[in-house]
């Protein structure tokens, strides 16, 4: 039979604990990443509404 390390559960635990870690981490920089996907969207739509404005005026004031 082939002997156990002694290391075996601490590295398990070790193991366990970094996978959290990144989980975590991906999980914060999907959801932050996500609404800034938003937040672009939006700006996207209001800078498109101040340009045919701009256009349907004639307005070439900065």
């Amino acid at each position: 039979m082939a002997r156990v390390s002694e290391k075996t559960p601490f590295m398990n635990i070790l193991l366990i604990i970094i996978i959290a870690i990144i989980l975590l981490l991906t999980g914060g920089f999907v959801q932050s990443l996500n609404f800034l996907l938003w937040v672009g969207v939006i700006v996207l739509v209001l800078a498109a509404a101040v340009w045919l404005v701009r256009l349907l005026t004639g307005s070439r004031r900065v």
